[in-house]
């Protein structure tokens, strides 16, 4: 509803926040870290206060990356003819810096990022501050099923799984 807060991570071409917040009106937070992306989801949102685009992606700690630029599928796990410079933040400072509490829906797409981002959240007891986790793991990693696996054994700790398709998507909700 207007009093939730909603985090898209992995915004691309904002449709998904945009959805949200016609449907509910939440306020959603965009994290894009690809600067020419943000930048055309910041004039598309322009006129909407409810939705703030981050030039950044969330992760497991605060650094630079390249993006191999893949359409969708852009990914720091990728490899491409063009690739950019990203921020990737630490999760658990962008949380603290930006004193968020309680956070409804946090869409997860971000090509590979997914399991540092909630390793991380795990790790710092995160993810009991989102309700629901809706969340597109990628088999990019030799790893992937395993870390797969691990984090959603930890997370069945705090949250259940109302729907769930491996590898395409699959929701989380807190108990």
């Amino acid at each position: 509803d207007v009093d939730s807060l909603v985090f898209d991570l992995g915004g691309y071409q904002g449709e998904w926040a945009a959805e949200i917040h016609r449907r509910y009106g939440a306020k959603v937070e965009v994290f894009e870290p690809a600067e020419s992306l943000a930048e055309r989801l910041r004039e598309r949102f322009a006129n909407n206060a409810a939705i703030r685009v981050n030039m950044c992606g969330l992760g497991g700690g605060t650094r630079t990356e390249r993006l191999a630029l893949c359409r969708d599928g852009s990914s720091i796990f990728r490899t491409a003819d063009e690739t950019v410079p990203i921020r990737i933040v630490d999760v658990q400072e962008w949380f603290a810096q930006e004193a968020v509490g309680e956070v409804a829906l946090m869409k997860i797409n971000i090509e590979g990022g997914e399991y540092e981002l909630l390793e991380r959240m795990l790790d710092t007891g995160l993810v009991k501050q989102v309700r629901d986790i809706q969340v597109q793991f990628h088999n990019l990693l030799p790893d992937s099923e395993a870390r797969m696996e691990s984090i959603l054994t930890r997370l069945s700790a705090t949250h259940e799984p109302t729907w769930q398709y491996p590898f395409v998507w699959e929701n989380w909700r807190r108990r």
